[in-house]
């Protein structure tokens, strides 16, 4: 029998991917690369987003 997944509300910027890292295209002495971690503006790094109140979803 199926598991239901629970309704998380997920970010629409980041799409559930909060934090990623991107390579700068140079390398560190032992031949890795050099990553930079960048986490979502808009969630701050959760992943989630918050319901917006109906207010400010109206222009009021």
């Amino acid at each position: 029998m199926p598991q239901h997944a629970p309704n998380t509300p997920v970010c629409r910027d980041c799409d559930g991917f909060a934090t990623v890292a991107i390579t700068t295209g140079t390398r560190h002495r032992d031949g890795t690369r050099a990553t930079l971690r960048v986490t979502c503006p808009a969630c701050s790094g959760t992943g989630r987003a918050l319901p917006t109140p109906a207010l400010a979803r109206i222009g009021r």
